[in-house]
């Protein structure tokens, strides 16, 4: 039996309000569905559409009348628990310089497989939630996505704006052909230079234990604390069917710290950062 998930996650955020949506479509056999979540700072909802109701081209997803692409995101749900209308408009993109996944894009029947399709861009616009604005200007926008079978059973994933750059990193238990090892996924672009932080250049744990992670390579390190959370449960892919639950803040407490030798390029502690922790430790 075949079981499959695309999904794109968008997150627009300004210095008061985040927005978070993932539209993604999913298959099990010949059972084929799609969803749209919407995530803020305090709630999170998940709505189930037929799999009609899909379509996709190179760079547009269009989910009933919804509509997600590099321009923006036109949003119009109905349902009885949430109303969702409005619009945001995009900047010009800031891709990477290569596919994040590096040569772990051409190994064949992975699990999961991320793509980062713009660290940083402008967003602008409005969107209106069971009656609250969401208002959006010169704000910051984030566009990543994933697509295999399942997400890792065990990972960390975060993603953060600041002063003069962004962030993301990604530390996941990685099965491959009856094996299982340590997938480490980063970028750092600070100051209009990127920061490639990965397993396939080096990049390994160093310390997990109470909500951090400590990643090296060479002589890299980048450092990360989840300090408070108030994470809402979201649906997840498992086998293709969104019948798992992780929770995840969109925007929460956490520090970051990243240094390069015996210099520190940056360490602050934040109110906006975006975290999912789905390890044990």
């Amino acid at each position: 039996m075949y079981h499959t998930f695309y999904g794109w996650y968008l997150k627009c955020q300004s210095d008061t309000q985040t927005l978070a949506v993932i539209p993604a479509i999913h298959s099990t056999g010949n059972k084929r569905t799609c969803s749209v979540q919407v995530i803020t700072d305090n709630d999170a909802w998940t709505v189930m559409l037929p799999a009609n109701a899909f379509k996709r081209t190179k760079r547009n997803i269009f989910i009933g009348e919804n509509r997600f692409s590099e321009k923006g995101i036109h949003l119009e749900i109905h349902t009885p628990k949430v109303t969702v209308t409005g619009k945001v408009d995009f900047g010009p993109l800031f891709p990477l310089r290569y596919d994040i996944m590096g040569p772990f894009s051409l190994v064949p029947f992975m699990e999961c497989r991320h793509g980062v399709w713009s660290m940083r861009h402008s967003v602008s616009g409005n969107v209106c939630i069971n009656g609250q604005k969401y208002s959006f200007r010169n704000a910051r926008g984030y566009w990543e996505g994933d697509c295999g079978r399942s997400f890792p059973k065990e990972y960390i994933w975060t993603q953060c704006f600041f002063h003069d750059g962004a962030l993301m990193l990604s530390v996941a238990d990685i099965p491959v052909a009856g094996i299982h090892f340590t997938g480490i996924i980063g970028v750092v672009l600070w100051r209009g230079k990127e920061y490639r932080i990965a397993t396939y250049l080096g990049a390994r744990v160093a310390e997990m234990r109470n909500k951090m992670v400590r990643v090296k390579q060479g002589s890299l390190e980048l450092y990360v604390r989840l300090l408070e959370t108030s994470g809402h449960p979201l649906k997840a892919p498992l086998k293709g069917k969104m019948v798992r639950t992780i929770h995840e803040s969109a925007s929460c407490r956490a520090f970051y710290r990243f240094c390069k030798g015996e210099r520190t390029l940056f360490a602050f502690e934040t109110d906006r950062a975006s975290f999912e922790f789905e390890y044990d430790k």
